[in-house]
């Protein structure tokens, strides 16, 4: 199987040039090639990335396919230009075994998927997981995303283990004491609505007990879903000091802020929850600083009847895959803040070092390729959702910014242009 792209703009370089695939891998790039291929795309006037990589999402399966399954999540990443995704495992049950690894790795997908596994066995926060039988199995990360390991002496001894083996800890930063029963921002947004908040210090003093353990033990760790200004500024003087401590964010963090729960809506729903507009400001800052080293979705499905019955009671969670590329050109790339080489760097290159997964769009590397069109605008409608579950507060947003291949191992694994 072969495939040429022509004229596309290289992200990377910013000039224009040919890329030629052969046998899975790229075997040349430069203007004007002139080979027979089975598949030539035009990408005059499309921006060509190295593929986006998600290393923070929920794809459900096993045990929760009713809301997403990991061939319908995968469809649902590949429409957003994911050409590999790292799966969280608080699935049912959780994932902390090798034959669970071996099942997600076993299952159909659209692109490249990665499984992460439990740092605590079942999750319960008591005893660290077997990290190298996990690691040999096909773990590439680990993490209790959904639950903190609340435990410090438990989080230490987990550091110490993984440090020692060269795993990867992706920790989900939350006091769940501080939390209590609140499900929206604590402040005047939320009083507004009737909501019970989650004040900034349920984050914050979890990342600070974590960047702590991290500098005395010397364990690298990267804290997920940051969402305050308070653990922007953390995460910055931690990296000034030498603490091997990296971060994410997500697109809702950097788009949206918490008057999105005056209307009750509960696709406006995550945890972390929406923040205020100066938190929303630390995040791009911190993107635009480099102290955010990358930008994962936090895919997160659920049914309608999840959602329903009132802010309260409704799933944390949203869906994030399709919007993701949109929104990063929307609120960083075309507001000025940053290029699209830094987008791409967010997106793609920073999550696969973090990992050591490797890759990029280079000549003799798999040809995983995301294709855009920076400018093109779009209604993003529920019609248009890829994903089995619709919970979204971008729906009938106006988007500029699209997806328009993603190419898997040198096959076109979405193709808009065909799918209109």
């Amino acid at each position: 199987m072969s495939l040429l792209i022509k004229s596309g703009t290289i992200v990377r370089t910013g000039e224009a040039a040919d890329i030629w695939i052969r046998d899975k891998k790229i075997e040349e790039m430069a203007p004007g090639i002139s080979r027979k291929a089975d598949r030539v795309i035009d990408a005059r006037g499309l921006h060509v990335y190295t593929g986006f990589l998600d290393m923070h999402c929920h794809l459900r399966e096993p045990g929760q396919t009713h809301k997403e399954d990991i061939l319908t999540g995968t469809r649902s990443a590949a429409a957003g230009g994911f050409t590999q995704v790292c799966c969280m495992p608080n699935t049912t049950p959780p994932v902390d075994s090798p034959e669970l690894i071996s099942f997600i790795l076993g299952r159909d997908r659209a692109v490249k998927v990665s499984p992460v596994a439990c740092i605590t066995q079942n999750q319960r926060g008591e005893e660290p997981v077997s990290f190298t039988d996990l690691a040999k199995a096909g773990a590439v990360a680990f993490s209790d995303d959904g639950l903190p390991v609340e435990n410090a002496k438990v989080m230490r001894k987990a550091m110490a283990a993984a440090k020692s083996c060269g795993a990867h800890l992706l920790l989900h930063e939350e006091d769940l004491n501080i939390r209590g029963d609140g499900a929206a921002n604590d402040g005047g947004n939320a009083a507004f609505a009737g909501i019970r908040g989650i004040p900034a210090s349920a984050e914050e003093t979890m990342v600070a007990r974590d960047i702590i353990l991290a500098e005395e033990t010397g364990c690298p760790i990267h804290i997920c879903h940051v969402s305050t200004r308070g653990s922007v500024r953390m995460v910055r003087n931690a990296k000034t000091r030498g603490v091997p401590v990296t971060c994410e964010t997500a697109p809702h963090y950097f788009s949206l802020d918490d008057s999105a729960v005056r209307t009750g809506n509960t696709n406006a729903k995550v945890n972390p929850p929406l923040r205020a507009k100066e938190d929303v400001r630390a995040v791009r800052q911190g993107i635009a600083d480099g102290t955010i080293d990358a930008i994962a979705t936090d895919h997160a499905p659920h049914t309608q009847e999840d959602k329903a019955g009132g802010f309260a009671g409704a799933a944390f969670g949203l869906i994030g895959f399709e919007t993701a590329y949109s929104l990063g050109m929307m609120y960083l790339v075309h507001s000025g803040l940053i290029s699209e080489g830094r987008l791409e760097e967010l997106m793609s290159l920073a999550p696969r070092k973090i990992l050591s997964l490797g890759g990029g769009l280079r000549i003799g590397e798999a040809a995983d390729i995301t294709i855009c069109d920076p400018e093109e605008e779009y209604i993003y409608g529920p019609d248009s959702v890829v994903s089995k579950s619709r919970n979204s507060p971008f729906l009938g947003g106006r988007m500029r910014g699209s997806v328009i291949y993603t190419i898997v191992d040198g096959g076109i694994v979405y193709d808009r242009r065909s799918d209109r």
